[in-house]
């Protein structure tokens, strides 16, 4: 976290946390949803409009992390904003390289533990920084590393992912 953020959590210690104006999508794009896009429909359907300030988005993803109960929020100074989540909390960049290095949407590196397919067939990832779904560009990597015996998909429905691996879609 920024020792700027750090500074205003420590100087405003009581600001009400903000919920459904920020949200990720399953290729880890950032989406700030305002009220009119709240109130247009739920995420992912209604996404809202997309970040793409570069500044902006590395410090969302400096600043990303997870509460006690699993729900990812960015801490902006001394308001916690929660992340509606339309798939997990990270997103997987497979790398070319041997051992198929994954890198996540932040661009934190993690180490493969465990591989999951749901029932649409998506492939995600149980890592050493948590589960998180892989990118939709890099399904070939990742078939490569599923052929090579590195990683061993099992089935899991969707819907138990969330609970099963301890994170919230909807805080």
């Amino acid at each position: 976290m920024d020792a700027i953020v750090e500074a205003a959590l420590r100087k405003w210690p009581d600001v009400p946390h903000c919920h459904g104006w920020l949200a990720l999508c399953a290729r880890g794009h950032w989406y700030m949803r305002d009220e009119r896009t709240q109130h247009a429909g739920p995420f992912p359907q209604v996404k809202g409009s997309r970040i793409e300030h570069e500044k902006l988005r590395q410090f969302i993803e400096r600043n990303y992390a997870a509460d006690a109960a699993g729900a990812w929020f960015f801490q902006n100074g001394p308001q916690r904003v929660y992340v509606q989540l339309e798939a997990a909390p990270w997103v997987w960049r497979v790398g070319a390289a041997p051992g198929w290095p994954v890198t996540s949407h932040t661009g934190l590196p993690a180490e493969v533990q465990s591989a999951w397919l749901d029932e649409a067939g998506r492939l995600f990832l149980h890592t050493t920084l948590g589960h998180g779904l892989v990118h939709t560009l890099d399904m070939g990597l990742a078939a490569e590393a599923v052929e090579a015996g590195a990683w061993q998909p099992q089935a899991l429905p969707f819907a138990q992912m969330p609970a099963r691996f301890g994170y919230v879609l909807q805080p």
